[in-house]
């Protein structure tokens, strides 16, 4: 069974990335990236690492968890972790005035010469938004505001890029006056856009996104995928112009746990090495170029590293 998509042809090789947890302290981040930046599997390594942007958890009060700040953490990242990508997954649109966000990917850019990914989305938790005193307004809203924040992102580092200089923006709750990203960006800095929904989602995606995530299982993504790519057709772009990443939970060993996940409403996955190589072969079937792999909860250096490990050599090592 381990063999049975080597003989597969898919348009790209797949890919394979970690999430890792956003609440370690930072000497321990630090040595989990080291590890996974360093890890190999035969041909398989960790294209990317990727931290959740959250001020706490999503859980009923009291909640004083520990969390860091994702652009603090990836800017450090970013100077000490060589080789792999660095990406947020996803920013919330709502905790910072877009231009300060592009500002920073632009550091954080230039630092890791080229390696970082601006992950972004509309901004879901209401808890947050709450204690940190952050206006959450309704779904319309934040897609609105969502919407102008990328046509500033997109408009200060294109700006940047083509050698115009500065930017101006008039929007509903944005306001750009002749700004400019200076230091620029490296000559790469891809947007990527996290969401699922039909009807407005996929037409940002196809207008603004170099790379889309969400979470899913494999037969989610495919419809989910058949969306996205009409919505691209629509727009005139290619459908290899988009790069499709996504993430599920992984249990090792363990299907009835998944299923009682997913049963949740939690896109999960699980069973032995052998089938979870079938899975990654039915997303890679269904349209991916990179799964993310979540150890978001660990906070066992040495077990999230054995974890991510294991998927590389028992699993990924297995997948064209």
């Amino acid at each position: 069974m381990r063999e049975a998509y080597r003989g597969a042809r898919y348009a790209r090789s797949m890919k394979f990335s970690l999430w890792l947890p956003a609440n370690l302290p930072w000497t321990d981040l630090r040595a989990a990236a080291t590890h996974a930046a360093g890890a190999t599997s035969g041909a398989a390594n960790w294209r990317g690492l990727w931290l959740e942007d959250h001020f706490m958890d999503n859980t009923p009060e009291p909640n004083d968890g520990e969390r860091g700040e994702c652009l603090t953490q990836l800017t450090a990242l970013a100077a000490t972790v060589p080789d792999v990508r660095l990406g947020s997954l996803v920013l919330g649109n709502t905790y910072r005035h877009p231009a300060v966000v592009a500002k920073q990917a632009a550091a954080i850019s230039d630092i890791s010469d080229g390696r970082f990914v601006l992950g972004v989305g509309a901004g879901w938790q209401e808890n947050e938004h709450r204690a940190f005193g952050l206006e959450f307004g309704d779904v319309p809203s934040r897609i609105r505001w969502f919407r102008e924040a990328l046509q500033v992102w997109t408009s200060l580092r294109d700006s940047a890029r083509d050698g115009s200089g500065f930017a101006d923006f008039d929007g509903e709750r944005y306001r750009l006056e002749h700004a400019s990203l200076n230091p620029k960006p490296h000559a790469t800095l891809p947007i990527l856009i996290g969401g699922k929904g039909e009807k407005v989602m996929p037409k940002l995606v196809a207008r603004y996104a170099d790379e889309w995530n969400m979470w899913s299982t494999p037969e989610l993504f495919a419809q989910k995928n058949r969306i996205f790519t009409k919505a691209l057709e629509d727009a005139g772009r290619e459908s290899g112009s988009l790069w499709r990443t996504t993430q599920a939970l992984v249990f090792f060993d363990d299907k009835a746990r998944a299923a009682d996940m997913a049963a949740k409403g939690r896109p999960a996955i699980g069973g032995s090495a052998d089938e979870l190589v079938e899975l990654m072969g039915a997303y890679a079937e269904a349209g991916v170029d990179e799964f993310i792999l979540p150890l978001t909860t660990i906070r066992d250096v040495a077990k999230l590293n054995d974890l991510g490990d294991r998927f590389l050599t028992e699993v990924a090592a297995l997948i064209p």
